[in-house]
């Protein structure tokens, strides 16, 4: 357990919480934080809008309340207010700028004991303990302190302003806004060699501009712009960087009076940026946004991978800047101990909220936060103690992951069941401690094992991304634990051939998520061909909408969107037939980015009854068409089935409509699940049927990979693989 500051989302308090402490994962390093720095406008804006009411909220960001309307359409009314409920009654971490000691390292790029700049948002958070990915941390020289240090994160930001700016020496810039960016901004400058006019609303920074190497200061106005023009010799500032943050337009237009023809202005800041063309018209100016630290911030590949650009192209990243930042600290370029205008232990971090939020008229630029030193936790586990109302007989659940669809969907039907909520564990120590909270775990934890060791847990309901799902089965089957996971179960043929040997020594207590055959609407639809003799043909379209090349659903080593969630149609094809495919043709349309796996594919899927099915999973089209719809045909009869909605029966020239509410079969299908455990019974999908919908999806993106030709089942069965050898 350790000690973390967090934000109630729904009441806007910050707090000292005690969460989990952090797991290292691959690529990362554990670090014990010595000293993190408050990010004064940042954070005071995080928690102003934090206190907000919900209305208020709602007008600011509209592009939420259209994802909710969406959401409402899709899901309906019952899982949109849970998945409401359960983002609002959550923490979120406050912090992204921290220095401490490696604890623990699981990259070659640093070893225990190591002094490292931690940065970013959800990483170098005010805790006692996080976890880094390695292109995000940074090593302290020797003769700079934690002190200074914990300035990394801001200061990389400030030269990626400059660096936008390309300022030579003996050029004029003026900065705007004289906060901590600000400040820093112009030391900066200073060492390049620039003439730094240094300009805010509150005069009561003037001073400590001057200390930050500003040769003028002025009040940020109009007024001003004469007296620039005189320090100039009426030409102008060769640039203006923009530090303040305000959704007032003012700095732009101050920036547009005092830059010189062909001048560059850079905005730093969250301001407003309603531009007015005639000056830049005029002008001829450049306008540059910085984008936080650098290149690097905001590519997944980059920050969670660890995939670094080459220097020769990107010279200056986001941790090539931090680097930059300490060496300027370490050769005495720059100077950040006069910033630091206030101090706290993290135990009293409530307090520091407390000033920036409030209306004082003291000078409040840097707070650092201090921790004492202490040994890594022994345990991550956080115990609650919740009252228990559950049966004996209750099934105890070990919940793994705890994504907007588990806290959406599956945590609120297990809620309502009659199981006992055990422990849940997600990589996030806030996220974990939120979590247990709303939803009544006993414990909380970062680290997976433990939460299927726990020998209060009979079922581990496993809602991770897909490319963990293969392990936590494997790990679950070996503690002699049952396992949900949700869908796909493996996105390997290696991995299923791995769960395969672990069903064999320790039975079939594997299910997957495939909730579709479950739902009302898809049981009438079997029952209206419950006796068929002959084989179907079934068409099953997926709407899916565009997503951005960049979520982790689109990333290839969690499968793509084809094993991850086309895997519904094809179960829904081996719940109405009653056969396993044998083989499968698919083509696609061009992938959205290089490095992206289709996401436009037709599939014709040969059944071992000989039932033909097709499968469009399609991208490309509008959401506000209904997400699925499927057609089945067989002996003169038909059903269409509309987003499990709507049904309609046909045979011998008449047809029947029928309407079922919104669900998909999600609480028949955990219903099902918690009642095979509690009774020792067969789990509600044959195991061979799950492996089947697997090898089916993986030989649907095998058979792209061929440019369109057959693959046949068998080809790539790990059994057969393995009784050739």
């Amino acid at each position: 357990m350790m000690k973390q500051v967090a934000q109630h989302l729904r009441t806007g308090q910050v707090s000292i919480e005690n969460v989990p402490a952090p797991t290292c994962d691959e690529g990362t390093i554990l670090v014990q934080v010595v000293r993190s720095l408050v990010s004064v406008g940042t954070e005071r804006a995080s928690i102003r809008a934090g206190q907000q009411s919900l209305l208020e909220r709602a007008r600011k960001h509209p592009e939420q309340v259209r994802t909710v309307v969406e959401m409402l359409r899709r899901t309906g009314v019952r899982q949109t207010i849970s998945a409401i409920r359960a983002r609002l009654d959550a923490f979120r971490p406050l912090g992204y700028s921290a220095a401490g000691i490696v604890v623990e390292s699981r990259c070659d790029d640093f070893a225990v004991g190591d002094r490292v700049a931690c940065a970013g948002a959800q990483y170098a958070s005010h805790a006692e303990f996080i976890v880094v990915p390695k292109l995000l941390a940074a090593p302290i020289p020797e003769n700079v302190s934690f002190d200074a240090a914990a300035y990394t994160t801001v200061g990389a930001i400030a030269l990626q302003g400059v660096r936008q700016a390309s300022p030579r020496l003996g050029e004029t810039v003026v900065v705007v806004g004289l906060g901590l960016i600000g400040q820093i901004t112009c030391m900066l400058l200073r060492a390049s060699g620039c003439r730094v006019i240094g300009m805010d609303v509150r005069s009561e920074l003037f001073e400590l501009a001057r200390r930050s190497g500003c040769d003028a200061v002025l009040p940020s106005d109009r007024a001003s712009v004469p007296a620039i023009m005189h320090l100039t010799g009426g030409i102008g500032a060769d640039a203006v960087i923009i530090t303040a943050s305000t959704p007032s337009n003012a700095p732009l237009e101050l920036a547009l009076a005092v830059a010189r023809k062909k001048g560059v202005v850079v905005v730093v800041g969250a301001t407003g940026m309603n531009i007015p063309r005639s000056p830049f018209y005029e002008k001829e100016l450049d306008l540059r946004i910085a984008c936080s630290y650098g290149p690097g911030r905001y590519d997944p590949l980059y920050e969670e991978h660890g995939r670094d650009y080459p220097v020769a192209y990107v010279r200056w990243t986001e941790q090539r800047n931090m680097v930059a930042f300490l060496d300027a600290l370490a050769r005495r370029s720059i100077s950040v101990e006069h910033l630091t205008t206030h101090r706290f232990p993290i135990a009293e971090a409530s307090s520091a909220y407390r000033l920036i939020a409030s209306e004082s008229e003291e000078l409040v630029v840097g707070i650092l936060l201090e921790y004492p030193h202490q040994e890594f936790p022994t345990t991550r586990v956080v115990e609650y103690p919740h009252t228990r109302t559950r049966t004996r007989q209750a099934v105890g659940i070990g919940f793994i992951g705890a994504g907007s669809f588990a806290q959406s969907t599956l945590l609120p039907i297990l809620r309502s069941l009659d199981v006992s909520l055990e422990t849940i564990a997600t990589r996030s120590p806030v996220s974990a401690h939120s979590t247990a909270r709303h939803f009544g775990f006993q414990r909380s934890t970062t680290d997976v094992h433990q939460a299927i060791a726990d020998p209060n847990v009979a079922l581990v309901v496993c809602a991770t991304r897909h490319s963990i799902h293969a392990e936590c089965v494997c790990t679950s089957l070996d503690a002699g634990k049952a396992v949900f996971v949700e869908k796909p179960l493996c996105t390997r043929v290696e991995d299923l051939a791995e769960i395969d040997r672990r069903v064999a020594t320790h039975g079939e207590r594997v299910m997957v998520g495939f909730n579709r055959r479950f739902s009302a609407a898809v049981r009438a639809i079997a029952d209206h061909f419950a006796y068929r003799q002959s084989p179907m043909t079934i068409a099953y379209r997926f709407n899916a909408g565009a997503i951005p090349p960049t979520s982790w659903i689109q990333d290839p080593t969690h499968g793509g969107r084809i094993i991850g969630e086309a895997c519904h149609a094809v179960d829904t094809m081996v719940f109405l037939t009653g056969a396993l495919p044998v083989e499968i043709v698919a083509y696609a349309l061009p992938p959205i980015a290089a490095g992206v796996l289709h996401d436009t594919v037709s599939a014709l899927i040969r059944f071992s009854d000989g039932s033909v099915g097709t499968l469009q999973y399609w991208s490309n089209g509008d959401r506000s068409i209904e997400k699925e719809w499927c057609e089945v045909y067989c002996e003169e009869s038909s059903a269409i089935l509309d987003n499990f909605r709507r049904v309609v029966l046909a045979r011998g020239g008449s047809a029947r409509r029928y309407r079922f509410g919104s669900g998909k079969g999600h609480r028949e299908e955990l219903q099902a699940t918690i009642k095979a455990v509690a009774t020792v019974s067969p789990m509600p999908i044959p195991y061979e049927q799950l492996r089947a919908v697997t090898l089916a999806t993986i030989a649907i993106v095998e058979s792209l990979h061929r440019g369109g030709m057959p693959v046949r089942i068998v080809e790539l069965d790990p059994r057969n693989q393995s009784a050739n050898r």
